[in-house]
């Protein structure tokens, strides 16, 4: 690359070494720190693979057992966490709440800049264990419904669901849940990640990187993707309309969102496996409509982008997996935060351990040399402050 050649998006461009996790975007695999995702969703808990992220190697008995044991611990909330939950439910969304939460969270962490190994898995753990309370609470809150403390007698995904909804989630639904947490764990150098890294080069605190991934996963073309299809599966409503639909949108120029990726030339594993857990919860749903209408519409634009076929991505079926779960749409993008976490924090404990700031050029493209004119000598012209 020449010095001013520009890789927009930075696509293409390698920007770190990680252990982490690889995408072979044409066969359309993901690894995990050398796990095929298909062999971690049948086998691993949640909890396995945050502790395989953060170690790089699977836990024995013991190790996953006082993981689970300091999950619990810190699931609680801090009462500064409770106050600020009360104070923004209702007034902004979940998403922006759990960075403000986030923030606040390692305000209070008098080891925040303690940049060892040891103590930042313990603070990737402890976020790991808050950021479900926060979400959940956040919900319960602006429902007027009362916050629920956690159990200690449910694992990670099934404590989640009960303190969100208020009922013990069937053994079925803790394992979807527990597996679409897994498949969206990690994902290699995607836009929240890279942010969270910049962040930390500049020794800033795990928090405020965390901080930076959050605000980055909420936008639409990020995290945003899997609330934008349930609301598109909504404005469709019935099978009947997808064509229409479907044709509206593809007349405007819009993006039909959950089909397609940077990376995957086909469709995303993830997509498949969630595909499959979504069968088995919809054999029991009220809510089945929104799945079958999401196979409804993957067929039709298969049919029709035959020439250029565009495969579901994991925000694809997420959606529906998500609402057959009890779970409203725009909690979509806290959740996969929720589960990012653990991808997250793993790969800042790769940037602390060996550090370099991230300060990339840019190609000036503007005037030069030009001469100051005296305010007097340049008109009156137009306002062009906001208002």
């Amino acid at each position: 690359m020449t010095t001013t050649e520009i890789q927009r998006g930075l696509e293409g461009v390698n920007v770190a070494a990680t252990k982490l996790c690889t995408i072979d975007g044409q066969k359309g695999q993901l690894i995990y720190a050398g796990y095929d995702i298909y062999d971690l969703a049948e086998h691993a808990s949640f909890e396995e693979t945050a502790y395989l992220l953060w170690n790089l190697d699977l836990p024995t008995s013991k190790q996953l057992s006082d993981l689970n044991a300091l999950l619990i611990e810190e699931r609680p909330l801090s009462d500064l966490n409770r106050t600020l939950i009360h104070e923004l439910a209702g007034k902004c969304l979940p998403m922006r709440g759990l960075e403000i939460c986030v923030t606040a969270l390692g305000a209070l962490d008098p080891r925040a800049s303690d940049f060892s190994q040891e103590q930042l898995k313990w603070t990737a753990a402890r976020l790991t264990a808050r950021m479900p309370s926060v979400v959940a609470a956040f919900h319960r809150q602006r429902q007027g419904l009362d916050i629920l403390a956690p159990r200690d007698d449910l694992g990670h995904a099934a404590n989640f669901l009960y303190t969100l909804t208020g009922e013990e989630p069937s053994e079925l639904q803790a394992k979807v849940f527990d597996v679409a947490m897994t498949l969206h764990a990690e994902h290699e150098m995607n836009a929240s990640t890279f942010s969270a890294i910049v962040t930390a080069s500049t020794m800033s605190d795990m928090y405020s990187a965390i901080a930076s991934a959050i605000g980055t996963l909420k936008g639409p073309l990020h995290g945003g993707a899997n609330s934008a299809v349930f609301e598109m599966l909504e404005e469709i409503g019935d099978e009947s309309n997808i064509e229409s639909h479907i044709e509206a949108m593809l007349s405007r120029g819009e993006r039909v969102m959950g089909i397609g990726h940077r990376v995957y030339k086909t469709t995303d594993p993830r997509a498949i496996i969630l595909e499959e857990l979504g069968e088995q919860l919809a054999e029991t749903s009220p809510d089945r409509k929104y799945f079958d209408l999401s196979r409804k519409v993957r067929d039709y634009l298969a049919e029709r982008l035959s020439g250029r076929p565009l495969y579901p991505n994991v925000d694809f079926f997420s959606a529906s997996v998500y609402r057959m779960l009890g779970i409203p749409h725009d909690l979509y993008t806290p959740i996969f935060a929720v589960a990012r976490i653990a991808g997250w924090s793993a790969h800042l404990l790769e940037q602390y351990a060996d550090n370099r700031l991230v300060r990339p050029n840019a190609v000036y493209a503007g005037e030069k040399f030009r001469a100051y004119e005296p305010i007097e000598a340049r008109g009156q012209g137009e306002s062009s402050t906001p208002r």
